[in-house]
């Protein structure tokens, strides 16, 4: 028992370290610049911070929660040269402050690790979610009248086979789903072409299918809307 725990303690360590190394690799070829301003406090780089994201959401856990885990990971904090460990604020700062440009750079970084240059990614999937700032449910706000006026949309496009982010957009209000896609379609597609395209029912439209079966020559698979009777 103990030695079946302390193997699978080892393997989750060294995904970790995996993950880190190439997470390092791919920030430091975006060139991103190590502090943002010369005001800097310069007790961390924004190496450190966007990589302590990555790591985030790698391991799918809440700011507090991650940062409370990285103060006992030693390896982790070696590799990442790293005296003490940042507030977890500080991460939820600096995601607010990145500009979307660095993120696509980062993410065609990433596909890069995947996929030679002029490849081709298999199926590219693509969604959307719609996001309030605030945290009571819809019932609540229906039945107080107080109702969310701050939304954010947000549409991705991911390769199904490596899950590479290959794109997003976002809007702070509510539009339709189409008119998101075809910003995102000629985004992911200027990254690397995809031979199909995946959407929900919620994308489909005549407009969808020609762009992408004529401008982009693939394959667009979206179920159609279902009928009532």
């Amino acid at each position: 028992m103990w030695s079946k725990q302390k193997e699978t303690t080892k393997k989750s360590a060294s995904r970790n370290i995996r993950f880190i190394q190439t997470a390092l690799s791919v920030v430091h070829s975006t060139r991103l610049s190590p502090y943002s301003c010369k005001y800097s406090k310069k007790v961390y780089t924004q190496h450190h911070h966007r990589v302590l994201v990555l790591f985030k959401e790698y391991r799918n856990q809440h700011y507090r929660e991650f940062i409370d885990e990285v103060r006992d990971m030693e390896y982790i904090q070696k590799i990442l040269g790293l005296s003490e460990v940042p507030h977890f604020t500080t991460l939820q700062k600096f995601l607010c402050r990145i500009k979307s440009l660095s993120l696509r750079v980062t993410f065609r970084k990433t596909v890069n690790l995947f996929y030679p240059k002029d490849d081709v990614i298999p199926v590219t999937a693509m969604d959307s979610s719609g996001f309030t700032s605030g945290y009571c449910s819809h019932y609540f706000s229906e039945r107080t009248g107080k109702l969310r006026k701050h939304f954010l949309k947000t549409s991705i496009s991911v390769d199904t086979d490596q899950q590479a982010i290959t794109g997003f957009i976002s809007s702070n209000s509510r539009v339709h789903d189409t008119r998101h896609a075809r910003k995102l379609l000629h985004q992911c597609h200027n990254l690397l072409p995809s031979d199909c395209y995946v959407m929900d029912r919620g994308y489909d439209s005549e407009d969808i299918h020609r762009l992408i079966r004529q401008d982009l020559n693939a394959d667009s698979i979206i179920p159609l809307p279902v009928l009532e009777e």
